[in-house]
């Protein structure tokens, strides 16, 4: 018999429900029903998540300069809160937990004063819709978040939970390259690919001398508008490549990198130091609150990656970056061990130990004591 429902809600996205899928994997083995909460987006994800029942509430994000685009916006998050509202009275969850993204406002809103509430923050920022709702909550569960500042009580520093397919990886020993072997590099750039990488990518490897472009073997992911061309590309070039928009698979072919180049999402470092793999991160310029920088930049204090600001490379400055990583197997060893050290694969563990505390009715503080 279950012991209850715990509802997650998440944001649409991969970073929003990487996290929330480890954490209902782990919730769902300790005896509880975990129905999800999100927006239309996540059924591309929905066949791995394992989730009781899929909820789709009405929201949107409530910004721009467009007046009537706010307006609409507002009241998609009204009737997402009429909608969840009506779903508590159903399900009576013993908790709900957030995850971000602004589907994640209507039903964390309307539990809060009612059912007890934790949002887990990815990022070293907060991000908005964890802001508007921290206040409101029993507990912050963080990621690269410390527990300082006004909601320094509320706030439990758990770490960033990794799917299971990271967790099934995690113990595969680093390879470094060998001489006259392949050169695994391993190209992504967030759910939705990222065309900085699809333009400057294939013309890096162009430039590499061809003793490293002839035994380059590179993944990487494009978004459908450019995959023909960066396909194409690497044709021309005679480069061994697998270009796809999407990657189901993706922890896999980062274990078996020998580097890996990516944007830098919270779930995206947490599961490369997971596996333990070198990374060069280019965070996501446009971030509102430069998050993506803050968690890259976590990760090369600790040894195991370099950033690299995107208006600070071309063609001809990641090409050099490609060829002094690629030809020092002792530094990406050195990398690659330094990233594991620093992963937290147990953030899951811990995470769920929060949930199912305030689920009883304790406080952040008192779990934190505990």
């Amino acid at each position: 018999m279950a012991k209850g429902t715990i509802l997650i809600s998440a944001g649409g996205t991969g970073g929003h429900l990487f996290p929330a899928e480890a954490l209902a994997y782990e919730l769902k083995a300790r005896g509880w029903n975990v129905p999800l909460a999100t927006d239309e987006r996540a059924t591309r994800y929905a066949d791995r998540f394992p989730e009781d029942k899929l909820h789709v509430i009405h929201s949107a994000t409530p910004s721009g300069k467009n007046p009537f685009k706010v307006i609409g916006a507002v009241w998609s998050l009204f009737k997402g809160m009429r909608q969840s509202s009506a779903l508590l009275r159903i399900i009576k969850p013993k908790a709900v937990v957030g995850f971000g993204g602004y589907p994640t406002v209507p039903p964390l809103w309307s539990a809060a004063g009612h059912f007890p509430t934790v949002i887990h923050e990815q990022n070293a920022v907060m991000g908005r819709a964890n802001k508007m709702l921290s206040s409101r909550v029993t507990a912050i569960a963080g990621g690269f978040l410390k527990a300082d500042g006004a909601l320094a009580d509320k706030i439990v520093e758990t770490g960033n939970p990794v799917r299971p397919a990271v967790i099934a990886v995690s113990g595969k020993a680093y390879q470094a390259p060998a001489k006259s072997g392949p050169l695994r590099l391993v190209v992504f750039g967030g759910s939705q690919g990222a065309r900085f990488f699809s333009d400057t990518v294939p013309e890096a490897i162009a430039l590499l001398p061809e003793a490293f472009r002839s035994h380059i073997e590179i993944v990487q992911q494009a978004r459908p508008e450019d995959e023909a061309r960066v396909k194409a590309r690497y044709a021309e070039l005679g480069v061994k490549a697998e270009v796809a928009p999407f990657f189901t698979d993706l922890p896999e072919r980062i274990a078996a990198a020998h580097l890996v180049m990516s944007r830098s999402g919270a779930s995206t470092v947490s599961e490369i130091a997971a596996i333990g793999r070198p990374a060069i991160f280019v965070p996501y310029p446009h971030a509102l609150d430069h998050d993506q920088a803050a968690n890259a930049e976590a990760l090369e204090a600790a040894g195991g990656a370099l950033v690299r600001r995107q208006d600070m490379l071309d063609a001809q400055s990641t090409s050099a970056l490609f060829a002094e990583l690629l030809g020092d197997p002792d530094r990406l060893q050195a990398m690659a061990a330094a990233a594991l050290k620093a992963g937290t694969p147990e953030a899951t563990a811990l995470l769920a130990d929060l949930v199912e505390a305030i689920a009883s009715g304790q406080s952040a503080a008192r779990f934190k004591a505990g």
